[in-house]
C-alpha cells in the first residue's frame, strides 16, 4: 500500500470521528430540548474581551430555575459586534440533572454539530472518494 493510501485513509477515518462527535452533540441538544426545562433569561452584562482585531463581547445571562433560584452563567461564545444588548430577553433550556444549559437558537443549540460536520464533510469526500476510486 502506498503512503498516499494511508493519507487518504486517515482523512476518511478522521471524518468518521468528527461525524461521531457531531451526532453525539446533536443528540445532546435533542435530549436537552425534549427533557430540559425551558425558561426565559435576561442579559445582565456584556464582558468586553480584548482580541487581535479589537474587542469581542461575551454575554452574561441570568434566569430563575424551577426552585426560584437565580442562576447566572456566561456564554461560551464571544462576538463582534455584540450579539445581545443588556436587558435583552432570551429563551434558555436547562437540564434538571446536570449543569447543561443552552440558548434556544439555531447557533446556540447546534453550533458544535455544524462546526464538526463542516470539517468532516470535505475529509469524507476526499478520503472516501479516493478510497472508492482506488478500489474500483
Amino acid at each position: 500500500m502506498k503512503t498516499i493510501d494511508y493519507l487518504y485513509g486517515g482523512f476518511f477515518v478522521i471524518s468518521l470521528v468528527f461525524i461521531y462527535f457531531a451526532l453525539k452533540e446533536y443528540n445532546k441538544s435533542k435530549y436537552l430540548i425534549l427533557e430540559g426545562v425551558k425558561t426565559k433569561g435576561k442579559v445582565i452584562d456584556l464582558i468586553r474581551k480584548s482580541s487581535d482585531d479589537g474587542y469581542t463581547y461575551t454575554p452574561v445571562f441570568e434566569y430563575k430555575d424551577k426552585l426560584n433560584n437565580t442562576i447566572t452563567f456566561k456564554s461560551n461564545v464571544s462576538s463582534k459586534p455584540a450579539s445581545y444588548r443588556v436587558g435583552d430577553v432570551v429563551h434558555i433550556v436547562y437540564s434538571k440533572k446536570t449543569d447543561d444549559r443552552k440558548i434556544i437558537s439555531f447557533w446556540g443549540l447546534y453550533r458544535w454539530t455544524i462546526i464538526l460536520l463542516s470539517i468532516a464533510a470535505p475529509l469524507l469526500i476526499i478520503g472516501g472518494g479516493y478510497l472508492l476510486y482506488s478500489r474500483g
